[in-house]
């Protein structure tokens, strides 16, 4: 095998593992920066979200399926489901699966909400109420689990399930790290114990670069690099 093709297997080899070494990352919770609107509690202020609200009774979008409706609710209802703080509107809820009250199935009792992305996404936020810790948001992409959070992860917030008051009704944001690329296309709101309540999901469709164009530039830097060691050669 000749020097040039050793070297071009070697920079082949090397684009492959800075290819596969690129870490998955991790998707960081943060909270604040929400925009409040009467009756309605807390708005994301992330430039180019997109907000499923709910007021319509429904949860319709063309980017994104939940896999169920049937704890959207409105108001209060004593060891069922609670409001978040300053918001009369509609809201989703999600119970323990089988959740009952005297005979009768406790809305949202599917134990999960699924919120599937057609598109990848790199972020998603919603209006948390009512923080527990027994309540979690699942992160994936591609069917991989990228990260769990639970109530106990907000920062600042007591986690006690505390029904008014700012501290512990608070607006999250899910953000992937895009410094190396990291999208989600899936999101699932559990809880172990009644309730998880949570208005206003927001969403912003990542600006991910299309497969052929990311292998069209690697082969372009591949051909370059070679042209370049054959010259290299010549000259020596």
């Amino acid at each position: 095998m000749s020097t040039v093709q050793k070297l071009s297997l070697a920079l082949i080899g090397t684009a492959v593992v800075f290819m596969s070494a690129n870490p998955a990352g991790a998707v960081s919770l943060t909270k604040g920066g929400s925009i409040p609107v009467p009756g309605e509690g807390q708005y994301t202020n992330i430039q180019g979200a997109t907000t499923i609200n709910f007021n319509s009774g429904t949860a319709t979008d063309p980017f994104v399926t939940y896999s169920a409706t049937n704890g959207i609710v409105q108001g209060s209802v004593d060891s069922q489901y609670a409001t978040p703080f300053n918001d009369t509107s509609k809201y989703l809820t999600v119970a323990p699966q089988g959740a009952q009250a005297n005979g009768q199935d406790i809305p949202g009792n599917t134990g999960n909400e699924t919120i599937t992305f057609r598109k990848a996404v790199d972020y998603f936020g919603f209006y948390w109420g009512s923080i527990d810790t027994y309540n979690f948001v699942d992160v994936y992409s591609g069917g991989n689990l990228l990260k769990t959070f639970s109530g106990a992860d907000v920062p600042g917030a007591p986690a006690n399930g505390e029904q008014s008051g700012d501290a512990n009704n608070v607006y999250v944001n899910l953000l992937a790290n895009t410094t190396i690329g990291e999208t989600f296309d899936k999101v699932v709101l559990r809880t172990t114990n009644i309730a998880f309540e949570s208005d206003n999901h927001s969403y912003r469709v990542a600006n991910v670069p299309e497969p052929t164009t990311t292998l069209g530039l690697l082969a372009f830097g591949l051909m370059s690099a070679g042209s370049f060691v054959k010259r290299k050669l010549k000259s020596v």
